[in-house]
């Protein structure tokens, strides 16, 4: 099985770098499972750290219906951030550095203490966090159309692309992050509404799952690090020429635009 996993991990680093998809994992590997893809991921995070990139936080995805649905599939999955993914609030991304890229909006979790599984709570994640902050996450898919499973996710990091944060740094005290609302425009248009719930009920209770599946890989999540822990919506595409801005509420709001 390494050597499939290497070879699955060159295929998406080259898909990545030429920005051309390739079929599904699944299809031309139809033994992969779940571990098997989770293993893939961390290879190609190997690999991009010894190239000298950083890790900064972690993400969560398919936490909500709706993004299960749209992906046919029943439980969360994981993927890393990068240094190199981060943008900043308000700035422009160019369309041709993607290959078929989706937003969706996000309440970002910055903590001040680090957390490890296996038996990381709702409670432990909340009194762990230093503040939260309003986020875009820009998906993509090196897998062509879209056509994917969990396998085909998960071995692609969580489909994951770029994070744009906001400039807002909310603290918890007081505030009831299940309820609080988003509102997701483009081009100045309102085309999704959600809240915090819409994440595993709450946002905490994503990052807490995160914590304890990572324990698997005898990863942690840890003190300063960006943690996403899902999409209030389902994902919206996005083209050339596209502003899109999310508002938290008290969270605050985000915006970037494509070009």
């Amino acid at each position: 099985m390494n050597n499939v996993i290497d070879q699955i991990a060159d295929t998406l680093m080259e898909a990545e770098r030429s920005k051309q998809a390739v079929p599904p994992l699944t299809q031309q590997y139809t033994e992969l499972n779940v571990t098997d893809a989770y293993n893939v991921q961390l290879e190609v995070l190997k690999r991009k750290l010894s190239e000298g990139r950083t890790v900064i936080g972690k993400k969560v995805g398919l936490t909500s219906v709706a993004m299960q649905k749209m992906l046919g599939v029943d439980e969360p999955d994981y993927g890393h951030l990068l240094d190199d993914m981060k943008v900043e609030n308000g700035a422009k991304v160019k369309v041709r550095d993607l290959l078929s890229p989706k937003i969706e909006a996000e309440i970002g979790f910055v903590l001040a203490e680090d957390l490890k599984g296996p038996n990381v709570t709702f409670l432990d994640v909340l009194m762990a966090t230093k503040y939260v902050v309003p986020t875009l996450e820009i998906i993509d898919s090196r897998i062509a159309d879209w056509k994917i499973g969990l396998v085909d996710t998960v071995a692609d990091n969580g489909s994951s692309a770029m994070v744009v944060v906001g400039d807002e740094m909310a603290e918890i005290d007081g505030l009831d992050l299940r309820s609080v609302g988003m509102i997701l425009s483009k081009n100045g248009e309102m085309v999704a509404t959600g809240s915090g719930a819409a994440a595993l009920g709450h946002p905490a209770h994503a990052i807490a799952w995160l914590a304890n599946k990572l324990h698997e890989f005898g990863i942690s999540l840890k003190a300063g690090e960006l943690i996403l822990p899902g999409a209030l919506s389902a994902a919206i595409a996005v083209e050339k020429g596209d502003t899109i801005t999310a508002q938290f509420g008290q969270v605050g709001s985000v915006s970037v635009t494509f070009e």
